[in-house]
């Protein structure tokens, strides 16, 4: 038997006007709904990665330290789907998606540079960042879903932060 289709409504960003790095996702799976959480659920290997890219043991700290620690790095976080229906946690289960309202969190962003997506259905986004002068990168997605090992996803997330810029915060 299925998983029921519902409509949900993302978590609020996490950021201040001090982020010149935004790492957006696509629309938070059921698990990270449950919990309230961003990456919510245990398998998601987000945390991890973050916590290697900024040498933080991110995985180890409760939920409102890791949002410290990444906002301590200037780095943000939201996704690209405000709300949308979604039978299970599968991007490709998304529809009937509301964009989240990307120009109003710009304006409060005044030294963002550059932003990362968290898989291809995020970096979907890409071309309007690109056109308002952000580099972007599209990384390999922290789901379990994608099941390439962890050093191969790892090797692509490095690029969100250089190691001299880690090492200076």
């Amino acid at each position: 038997m299925g998983a029921a289709t519902i409509r949900a409504t993302g978590f609020a960003p996490v950021v201040d006007p001090g982020v010149h790095t935004l790492v957006l996702g696509s629309f938070p799976s059921t698990a990270s709904l449950g919990a309230g959480q961003y990456y919510g659920h245990p398998r998601n290997q987000f945390w991890r990665l973050m916590g290697a890219v900024l040498d933080e043991p991110l995985a180890d700290l409760a939920y409102p330290d890791r949002l410290a620690r990444l906002l301590a790095h200037h780095v943000g976080l939201w996704d690209v789907i405000a709300e949308c229906e979604r039978e299970g946690s599968l991007d490709s289960a998304i529809r009937d998606a509301v964009p989240s309202a990307l120009e109003p969190l710009l304006d409060g962003l005044p030294a963002l540079r550059r932003v990362f997506f968290n898989g291809a259905t995020a970096g979907r986004s890409r071309r309007w960042f690109d056109a308002r002068g952000h580099a972007t990168f599209v990384l390999p997605s922290s789901s379990p879903a994608l099941t390439i090992p962890f050093e191969s996803k790892l090797a692509r997330w490095r690029t969100i932060v250089p190691r001299t810029e880690a090492l200076r915060c």
